[in-house]
C-alpha cells in the first residue's frame, strides 16, 4: 500500500509577525502550504504538535528559551537585525521545532515513510544560545537530536541545501559524530561560514558555490562529493533543511538554481534513503522569498519526496 507523504503544518506559523518589508514573511508559508494542496489532494496533512522545553534544551540553552518564550513582547522586538520576535512568535517556533519532532517519530515508528515541516519561523541559523538570521529555534537540530535521544539512533545525516549555510546547525553538531552535517551554499554570503576547510570532528561536509552558479556545479559537488560522504556514512535517518533560495529569482542570493535541480537533489537523497534507512525522510522548510519560485520548488521537492 502507497503510504501518503505525512506533511506538519500549523496555523500559529503563520502568526509570527516579521514586520513590514521582511523577507521571511507569513505569505512565504501560505503560498507553500496553498500550492502542496492544490498538486497533491491526497497528502496526509497533520497539526503540528508544541515542542517540550526538554526537547528544546537537548540543542539550545536556558537562555535562548527564556529569550523565545518569555520576552513576551506587546510588540514587534529585534533580537538582531534580521530577527524578529512579536506576540505570537514563541507559539510559531514551538510549532516549528514540533512539527520536526513528531515527523520523527511518525517516520521512526512506520506510521509515515516520510515527512515534510511546512512551518516558519526558519531554524538552521539558531546556535546553542542565539537565535539569528531570521530563525528563533533549531528544529532540524532539535529533530536530529530527539532521533538520536529517544530513539537510540547512532547516525543521523542532516542536508543542508539552502543558499546560506546552516551555521547553527554545523555548530551545534560539530563535535558530536553522531551526527553528520553536509551543505552546500553560496560564499561569499551570509552568516559568511562553511568554509570547505570546516570539518568539525571529521563530520561536517561544507561545499561552496560562487555567486552565479548554475545547476551543472550544484549537481557536481552533490554528485562527486557531498552525496558519496553521506553514503559512506550509512544514516538511519536523512533530515534535510529544505532552502529554495538558491533559485535564480530568489531576491537574497544569486545562484542560478530552478526547481528541477531541488528534484534531481531529492530524488537523489530519496535513493540514498531507501538505500541506508528503509526510506526515512524528514526535512523542513529553511528559506525562500520569491513567492513564485517557492511555491514550485515546494512542489517540485515533494514530488521527489513521493507525494
Amino acid at each position: 500500500m502507497h503510504m501518503p507523504l505525512r506533511v506538519y503544518t500549523h496555523e500559529a506559523c503563520l502568526l509570527h509577525d516579521t514586520g513590514p518589508a521582511h523577507a521571511e514573511r507569513p505569505e512565504r508559508l501560505r503560498v507553500v502550504v496553498d500550492a502542496l494542496r492544490d498538486a497533491y489532494p491526497h497528502l496526509d496533512w497533520r497539526q503540528a504538535p508544541i515542542a517540550t522545553r526538554g526537547q528544546l534544551l537537548r540543542v539550545h540553552s536556558e537562555h535562548l528559551l527564556e529569550a523565545v518564550l518569555e520576552s513576551n513582547p506587546a510588540e514587534l522586538m529585534q533580537l538582531d537585525p534580521d530577527t524578529v520576535l512579536s506576540p505570537r512568535s514563541a507559539e510559531a517556533a514551538l510549532r516549528a521545532a514540533g512539527a520536526a519532532v513528531a515527523a520523527v517519530d511518525a517516520v521512526m515508528i512506520g506510521a509515515a515513510r516520510r515527512a515534510f515541516c511546512a512551518v516558519r519561523p526558519p531554524g538552521h541559523h539558531a546556535t546553542s544560545d542565539a537565535a539569528m538570521g531570521f530563525c528563533l529555534f533549531n528544529s532540524i537540530a532539535v529533530a536530529a537530536r530527539h532521533a538520536i535521544d529517544a530513539h537510540g539512533l547512532e547516525r543521523v545525516a542532516v542536508v543542508d541545501f539552502d543558499v546560506h549555510h546552516g551555521n547553527g546547525t554545523q555548530a551545534i553538531f560539530e563535535h558530536d559524530r553522531r551526527v553528520l552535517y553536509a551543505s552546500s551554499h553560496q560564499a561569499p554570503l551570509y552568516p559568511w561560514t562553511g568554509d570547505r576547510s570546516e570539518t568539525g570532528a571529521g563530520n561536517i561536509f561544507n561545499a561552496t558555490l560562487p555567486p552565479g552558479s548554475d545547476g551543472a556545479l550544484f549537481r557536481r559537488i552533490w554528485g562527486d562529493r557531498l552525496l558519496p560522504a553521506i553514503d559512506d556514512f550509512a544514516p538511519q535517518l536523512l533530515l534535510i533543511s529544505a532552502g529554495f533560495d538558491g533559485h535564480r529569482r530568489d531576491p537574497l542570493a544569486e545562484l542560478q538554481l530552478d526547481a528541477a535541480d531541488f528534484g534531481w537533489l531529492s530524488e537523489a537523497l530519496v535513493a540514498l534513503a531507501d538505500r541506508h534507512c528503509q526510506g526515512r525522510v524528514v526535512s523542513a522548510l529553511e528559506g525562500g522569498y520569491d513567492l513564485d519560485a517557492l511555491a514550485e520548488c515546494s512542489v517540485a521537492y515533494l514530488r521527489a519526496l513521493g507525494a
